[in-house]
């Protein structure tokens, strides 16, 4: 599967552009500002149907415009697939699929399976726990449509008891039969989600491991062994969920929302034993997450049997030469689909895409 072609009208800094690909590698490169990025965020867009740097529909639309349009064509299984996304201000947003509008936009998650690796995705690192939860609810989700039913149900019925406490606090009443029917609910749904995050990361984290390993080259032979670890962090490793729920009511019901269950979830990583938030350098946190990042696309890959889009966004800054060497011989495995690379410096991403001897096309904005 790869993008064959990509129309941009109106998307962030873009009137109207239109860029053909090359099946394997390419390379948007020019000064910062140019639009190298927001072209990476186009192509995110028409697989997962909002903008990975911002969400909102319409703070992606260029200014003094009202709407915008993406469409692609890309090449799956031996026939083209038209995907086109537009919003307008005022409107819903629309996704099409040659040519027919979907009714649930959930309908399309997981046709374009795509991993981008960006350097705003230090957020993982230090940012709250609810950054690294979607992060994990995003990789299972894609190919499993049961858990994003579930999860979106789950997180429905939280709001709903949410309303509830609030509803008990400003009415200085209780109903604790009316409570208990959400939690009858709440634990249904949180269950399942609990159940198969946990096969998830039984999965997932030997995955991690690996990549990070051919990474940093960490073959034995280096003075210090860098050693990462991934673990995922439930309430419900040590309790039953009813039973958690029970324990913090009185506390849920002064603090008027649901303060335990499934979206109180984290993942923990560490290096050597300690954060990597407050301890790994700028270099390890990088390698780090391009190993979440390449975990994540072998997963998708493994579930599927397609090769993700891979997106690099300005993937070599903060990186030292031995791991970027590691990264170009990477992405030069026969595993790997078509890839994405956007660069400041024109002569260096070049000259780094020529060792792979893979045919690539150079995209210079200005």
């Amino acid at each position: 599967m790869y993008l064959k072609n990509i129309s941009i009208i109106n998307y962030k800094n873009f009137d109207s552009k239109t860029f053909e690909f090359d099946n394997k590698i390419n390379c948007l490169v020019g000064k910062n500002g140019v639009g190298k990025t927001n072209v990476l965020d186009a192509i995110y867009y028409l697989s997962y149907t909002k903008g990975y740097f911002n969400t909102v529909a319409s703070q992606n639309i260029k200014h003094g415009e009202d709407f915008f349009v993406l469409d692609g064509i890309y090449e799956k299984e031996n026939r083209d697939e038209n995907i086109s996304c537009s919003f307008k201000k005022g409107l819903k947003k629309v996704v099409k699929r040659n040519g027919k509008e979907y009714e649930k936009l959930s309908d399309h998650f997981g046709l374009i399976p795509l991993v981008i690796v960006s350097p705003s995705d230090s957020n993982l690192i230090v940012e709250g726990s609810d950054l690294r939860r979607k992060f994990m609810d995003s990789i299972i989700a894609l190919n499993d449509k049961a858990y994003l039913q579930s999860l979106l149900k789950y997180n429905k019925v939280l709001s709903q008891r949410n309303s509830l406490l609030k509803y008990f606090a400003a009415n200085f009443t209780f109903d604790a039969v009316n409570i208990e029917v959400y939690n009858d609910q709440l634990i249904a749904y949180g269950e399942q989600l609990f159940e198969k995050r946990k096969l998830f990361i039984e999965k997932f984290i030997p995955i991690f491991e690996s990549r990070y390993k051919h990474i940093i080259n960490n073959n034995g032979s280096n003075n210090f062994i860098e050693k990462v670890s991934l673990n995922y962090k439930t309430q419900l490793d040590k309790i039953e969920f009813r039973d958690l729920l029970k324990e913090n009511l009185e506390k849920d019901k002064i603090l008027q929302y649901t303060s335990v269950g499934m979206h109180k979830d984290d993942l923990v990583f560490k290096i050597n034993g300690y954060p990597i938030k407050k301890t790994g350098s700028q270099g390890q946190q990088k390698s780090f997450l391009i190993a979440l990042k390449l975990a994540q696309f072998d997963f998708l890959k493994m579930q599927s049997d397609v090769k993700p889009i891979l997106l690099l966004d300005d993937i070599f800054d903060k990186l030292d030469e031995d791991r970027v060497s590691q990264l170009i011989d990477l992405v030069n495995e026969s595993n790997f689909g078509q890839i994405f690379i956007s660069d400041t410096h024109v002569e260096r991403t070049e000259q780094l895409i020529k060792k792979t001897k893979q045919s690539y096309k150079m995209f210079e904005l200005f």
